[in-house]
């Protein structure tokens, strides 16, 4: 067991970002296309944080065309490149699954004022 946890700790990356749940980031993501590789932009709000350790994961929603559009990064995952924090938010809540009913203005997340 001891060596499990030492070949995951050795996998966590030691400057995983500062995430919560309501922040809007931009996820840098390494997309390999063939022999090439590009990084690949993905905006949108934090609604779900899971797990813990090496198999922690948090989950981006954007509305994009008037569909919504999730995806779950891992945050460990050598693929995601950065996370850039755009805006924090604040809610109240652990996880924000009540986002995906709502269209428009009422979608939106409060920003921390300071």
């Amino acid at each position: 067991m001891n060596a499990l946890e030492q070949i995951s700790k050795s996998s966590m990356k030691e400057n995983a970002p500062e995430i919560n749940v309501g922040d809007t980031v931009k996820v840098h993501v390494r997309i390999q296309e063939g022999d090439k590789s590009r990084i690949q932009i993905f905006e949108g709000t934090i609604i779900a944080k899971k797990h813990g350790g090496i198999s922690e994961t948090f989950t981006v929603r954007r509305v994009a065309h008037g569909v919504g559009i999730e995806r779950v990064f891992p945050v460990h995952s050598p693929a995601v490149d950065k996370v850039e924090i755009v805006r924090k938010g604040v809610v109240r809540r652990a996880k924000l699954y009540y986002l995906r009913g709502r269209v428009g203005k009422a979608a939106k997340v409060k920003g921390l004022v300071r």
